[in-house]
């Protein structure tokens, strides 16, 4: 592994124990609404949902790549209070693959959700047309690509050793090898285009069509409410992405620079290091916003959610009723 050439005078020790403490704390605080939310999102876009949903399919996939990241956490916990690693190697990198993966995937179906809803209202009878099992293709297909575009993420750190005495770290104490620049620019590149540029433009452009489509319709009442919800979806795509994935991927290109030693400037240098974890962390948010997709885009998964709020809030008047009737 390659070692930095420049010495600057801070020391990272103190923020170091403050990061184990933010990873900690943070990723308590969204393991059960992660759990809760993707669990009965799961259920309800499986169970309930009607067939002719569109983009039902990127859903499903967008909550499965949520929940193996949410059931993952528990591990990455008990790592960051304890120090300590007793599960396998194989274990480790696949739990540190898994926050990629879903990060990755969950802008990849954003994606999908945006443009099958802008193209569906653009062509209704293409909607008509399509079938679910065009989308189960596509789903897998897009499973396969963000899997062999994730892995250089653990190839790295593998490639970095795990030796006997690295047995007991994880995560963020992995060791990580220092490409050259011949590999790490065409790297940079590609993540931040692919990864987050394109994505970000392409959610951009579904909202400015949806929005010149509602400004110059002249259809049924019907149709203009579907606009609204497409427009109403694309936007929460879009805000979603925006404050989940735009800090790390624009953080991620200062930190490479930092790795490679591109950048020079010792409070530069400090202050990327530093809001790297925050901004892992914030892309590890977007498991508890995307329930927030399915809740604005079906009409079922919102009659649900209002028809159990309403039977909780029965039975619980009903018990506090039987209670008082006792005393």
């Amino acid at each position: 592994m390659n070692s930095s050439n420049i010495t600057c005078s801070y020391s990272m020790a103190s923020w170091e124990e403050s990061m184990d403490k933010l990873y900690s704390y943070f990723y308590l605080l969204i393991f059960i609404p992660g759990l809760l939310g993707n669990s009965l999102a799961l259920w309800v876009l499986c169970r309930f949902i009607s067939k002719k949903t569109k983009a039902i399919i990127f859903m499903i996939n967008l909550a499965v790549a949520d929940l193996a990241h949410v059931l993952s956490l528990p591990l990455r916990i008990y790592y960051y209070f304890s120090h300590d690693w007793p599960f396998t190697n194989a274990m480790c990198m696949f739990c540190f693959y898994l926050k990629y993966l879903n990060m990755y995937a969950g802008i990849v179906f954003l994606v999908c959700i945006s443009i099958q809803r802008c193209v569906f209202l653009a062509r209704p009878f293409c909607a008509k047309r399509w079938k679910r099992r065009y989308d189960v293709r596509i789903s897998l297909l897009l499973w396969v690509v963000v899997g062999v575009c994730c892995s250089p993420f653990i190839l790295m750190r593998r490639s970095a050793g795990m030796g006997a005495s690295n047995n007991h770290s994880c995560f963020k104490d992995l060791p990580m090898q220092r490409p050259g620049l011949h590999i790490a620019i065409p790297m940079m590149a590609f993540a931040e285009m692919c990864g987050f540029v394109v994505p970000l433009i392409i959610i951009i452009l579904c909202s400015y069509f949806i929005t010149r489509s509602l400004q110059h319709s002249g259809s049924g009442q019907q149709s203009l409410a579907d606009r609204h919800r497409a427009l109403r979806m694309v936007r929460v795509c879009t805000g979603v992405f925006l404050f989940c994935f735009a800090p790390y991927h624009i953080n991620f290109l200062f930190y490479m620079m930092v790795q490679q030693d591109l950048i020079s400037d010792c409070s530069v240098r400090q202050a990327v290091k530093q809001f790297h974890p925050i901004s892992l962390c914030l892309a590890s948010l977007n498991c508890c916003l995307n329930p927030l997709i399915y809740y604005f885009l079906t009409t079922e998964f919102r009659k649900l959610t209002r028809q159990g709020s309403s039977m909780l809030r029965g039975r619980l008047m009903s018990w506090e009723s039987s209670s008082s009737y006792k005393e």
